[in-house]
C-alpha cells in the first residue's frame, strides 16, 4: 500500500519522521531513480527507494527496538555532535548503534538527567513528540529558595512563555531544606527547557532536574522484577510498557525485539 516517503523511512528505522523530511528536502532521497519530493508516496514492495545512494529493501528493515535510558549529566540527547561530545548513542553497544536507526525520542538538556526513550520506531517518535498528544512526564526538581503557596499555585495554573500560557501542571512539594525545595513536577507538554524557564520566571531557579518517568515507563518501576536503572544504563521496554505508550497516542501494538 502506498504511503508517504517520510513515513516509510521512519517506519523502517532510517530516521525519525521529521529527520526523514529533512533528508527528502535536502535531495538525499531518490524514488525510482529520481530525486524525491516531500509528500510523494511509494510502495516499498514495488518502488525503488534510495537514501544517500543506498537502496532500501524490505529484507533490510530492522526489528523494532524500544529502550529506556537513564541519561547521565552532561550527555547530549542527539544522534551526532560536531564537537565530539558524548551523546546518548555512545552509551549503547556498537551492535545497536550501527544500521539500526535508533534515535532519542525528544530530548533532555545536557544539564538534566533521567528517563529518555530510544527507538527506531519513527511513528512512535513522531506521535510521542507531537503537541496534540499529552503524555505525562514526571520530574524531580530541586529549586532554589522557598517557593510560596501562591507561587506553586501559579505554576500549576500556567505561566506565560513566548506569549502563550503553559498547560496546567502538577506541582507537589516532596522535601524542604533551609535553602532549597524538592518538587515533583508532572507536565503534559514539552516546550523547550520549560521547567527551567518557568522556575526562573517565578524566582526560583532550578538547581537539579531529573526525569523519572514518561507515561507509565519509569526508571524505578513500581512492579517487582525490574531493577531501577543506574545512570548510563538502559533496558528494553516491556510489552506492557510499549502497548501503554502506543495506546496513549493512538497507535496499534507492534512486534518488538528485546535487547
Amino acid at each position: 500500500m502506498p504511503e508517504r516517503l517520510q513515513k516509510i523511512l521512519s517506519q523502517w528505522g532510517v530516521a525519525s519522521r521529521r529527520s526523514a523530511e529533512v533528508l527528502i528536502l535536502d535531495g538525499r532521497v531518490r524514488l525510482n531513480g529520481t530525486v524525491a519530493e516531500l509528500g510523494q508516496k511509494a510502495d516499498p514492495a514495488y518502488d525503488q527507494i534510495e537514501v544517500d545512494g543506498k537502496l532500501i529493501q524490505p529484507v533490510n528493515r530492522p526489528d523494532l527496538i524500544y529502550l529506556l535510558l537513564n541519561k547521565p549529566l552532561g550527555v547530549l540527547s542527539t544522534c551526532a555532535d560536531p564537537q565530539g561530545r558524548t551523546i546518548v548513542l555512545d552509551l549503547l553497544p556498537k551492535s545497536l548503534r550501527q544500521s539500526q536507526g535508533i534515535h532519542p525520542v525528544g530530548r533532555l538538556d545536557a544539564d538534566s538527567t533521567g528517563a529518555l526513550l530510544l527507538t527506531n520506531d519513527g511513528d512512535l517518535t513522531f506521535n510521542l513528540t507531537h503537541p496534540r498528544h499529552h503524555v505525562p512526564k514526571t520530574y524531580e526538581v530541586w529549586v532554589k529558595g522557598q517557593p510560596s503557596n501562591d507561587v506553586l499555585s501559579q505554576w500549576r495554573k500556567g505561566v506565560i512563555l513566548d506569549g502563550q500560557i503553559t498547560l496546567p501542571a502538577k506541582v507537589v512539594v516532596l522535601k524542604r531544606t533551609s535553602s532549597k525545595v524538592l518538587l515533583e513536577v508532572v507536565l503534559i507538554e514539552g516546550r523547550n527547557r520549560q521547567i527551567r524557564r518557568v522556575a526562573e520566571i517565578l524566582g526560583h531557579p532550578v538547581l537539579k532536574l531529573h526525569r523519572v518517568s514518561i507515561g507509565s515507563v519509569r526508571l524505578a518501576p513500581e512492579t517487582t522484577g525490574i531493577a531501577s536503572l543506574q545512570p548510563g544504563m538502559y533496558r528494553s521496554l516491556s510489552t506492557l510498557e510499549i502497548d501503554d505508550l502506543k495506546s496513549r497516542i493512538g497507535l496499534k501494538p507492534l512486534r518488538c525485539v528485546a535487547r
